[in-house]
């Protein structure tokens, strides 16, 4: 069919890859980082010239990189509200990120809708203070000059694709970068203009959401232009994620998240409900804690670095004599513990050894990434394997404990650029449809992940014995806490 490209605009840079559109085979790539100067704005770390974002694109396709592809897909960093005026122009820099001077807008909106339950129902997700309609919110107590100069709202991609297609009059979006916005239903497949005028205060023009492999437009120069979507979609699409598959993201936080046939509504708000980029949804769960544990142990320890911290875990055994940790060091969203500290309990005098309390900062990891796991599948998801991502995934301590802990199939992909793959795959879909070779319902059935596949094997039980015990030492220290 040719070749295709898909370009991920993460917080930091930009990704392009081009690929044979037939087997997703990655022919050429490209790098650039956002430029410092493109984004100040107010000198907040919270506030980006999306200016920076083409800037980075353009430096990234340089080279010809870019020469003969005839489809381009779009991903891009998620969360991140694009305000624009009534002539298209940016009313202030975009809000990216986790904006913490959202926090209190977040509670306004859920004390405002009347509940978390009554947001679960409406859009299947309770505000965070990175989602835009959170954003919104802080917008308008805070700039109420520019928020009533607001009159539409983007998102990273959404800008993107709108500037790549010589921003048209017709501006779109997918169902994926829609569910995160916290206006969108992925249960209903429609907008609630009503929450972003609770919100910011008056009605705004929203983009159209487009199907999964329609494309957004063609530029003048004759090149499709697909939907695009957020990265977390991107990348579930790169790696060919299907049902039964979860992905275990290890960041300094963690995230756990499953491609399920339907919306889950969730009023405890542990269950963030995403659409997919296939037509499908991706409910996610989220932990504050994950590789912050280890960083955290590994300089009480006085260790360099995790690699050396994995090493001096696999000295222990399974269990750490005894010793586990809660690992709540920054609070905790699931459980739902935001003002608790971690603990460590099981001390005795044989278990007071740097071995095991290094053993117990990866099994209380992954315990905590397992009650994440046991939500999802409390709500009738089902969980075969788990993918396992981020640089600790390859940290030997890690792996000899996950499958047996997770209770499945524990799968490591070998590192690449998944989002980017992913915008690539959405590109050869959309052109594959364009031309009538490709099925608007089945996306082109490219190469799989290269990855390390773990089995639980002859582990299990004793996995699931040290599971038993995280779960007596977390129900003692905060009875009722958790509820999958």
């Amino acid at each position: 069919m040719g070749i295709v490209a898909g370009l991920d605009s993460s917080p930091d840079f930009t990704r392009i890859v081009v690929c044979d559109a037939d087997t997703g085979a990655v022919l050429r790539q490209g790098y650039a980082p956002h430029p410092v100067e493109g984004a100040e704005g107010t000198g907040r770390p919270s506030d980006v010239d999306p200016q920076a974002w083409l800037l980075s694109l353009g430096e990234a396709a340089g080279g010809g990189l870019l020469e003969g592809v005839q489809a381009i897909g779009v991903s891009a960093q998620q969360n991140a509200l694009v305000p624009l005026d009534a002539q298209g122009g940016t009313v202030r820099p975009a809000l990216v990120g986790g904006d913490r001077r959202a926090q209190v807008a977040a509670a306004d909106l859920i004390d405002a809708l009347g509940g978390r339950e009554a947001w679960a129902q409406a859009v299947g997700c309770v505000p965070q203070a990175a989602q835009p309609v959170t954003k919104l919110r802080w917008l308008a107590r805070n700039e109420p000059e520019n928020a009533a100069r607001v009159a539409v709202l983007m998102q990273a991609h959404d800008w993107l694709v709108w500037q790549l297609l010589g921003r048209p009059i017709r501006r779109t979006t997918d169902r994926g970068g829609a569910s995160g916005t916290g206006y969108w239903s992925a249960a209903t497949g429609g907008y609630r203009p009503d929450l972003v005028e609770l919100a910011l205060g008056h009605q705004v023009v929203l983009p159209e959401v487009v199907g999964p492999s329609d494309a957004a437009g063609t530029t003048p120069e004759g090149l499709l232009i697909s939907a695009g979507t957020g990265e977390t979609m991107a990348a579930a699409f790169g790696l060919g994620l299907g049902f039964g598959d979860a992905v275990v993201s290890l960041g300094a936080s963690g995230s756990v998240m499953a491609v399920h046939p339907e919306a889950l509504q969730d009023g405890t708000g542990m269950i963030t409900s995403l659409a997919d980029a296939t037509g499908m949804h991706l409910p996610v769960v989220t932990t504050l804690n994950a590789v912050r544990t280890l960083r955290g142990t590994a300089e009480l320890l006085g260790l360099p670095d995790l690699e050396s911290l994995s090493d001096l875990a696999l000295k222990s055994t399974p269990g750490s004599h005894g010793l586990v940790l809660l690992p709540y060091l920054e609070g905790e969203r699931t459980p739902a513990l935001p003002h608790t500290a971690g603990t460590l309990t099981g001390l005795r005098r044989e278990s007071m050894k740097a071995e095991h309390l290094a053993r117990a900062a990866f099994e209380g990891m992954l315990c905590g990434l397992a009650d994440a796991l046991d939500v999802l599948r409390g709500r009738g998801v089902e969980v075969r394997r788990v993918f396992l991502l981020g640089a600790a995934a390859e940290l030997p301590a890690v792996q000899a404990s996950a499958p047996s802990l997770f209770g499945a199939q524990v799968v490591v992909p070998q590192p690449a650029d998944y989002a980017a793959i992913g915008a690539a795959r959405q590109a050869a879909w959309s052109l594959g449809v364009s031309r009538g070779t490709l099925d608007a319902r089945t996306p082109p059935a490219w190469q799989g992940a290269v990855a390390q596949v773990l089995e639980p094997g002859e582990e299990l039980a004793v996995g699931q014995a040290v599971r038993q015990q995280y779960v007596s030492v977390r129900e003692q220290t905060h009875p009722g806490a958790f509820r999958p």
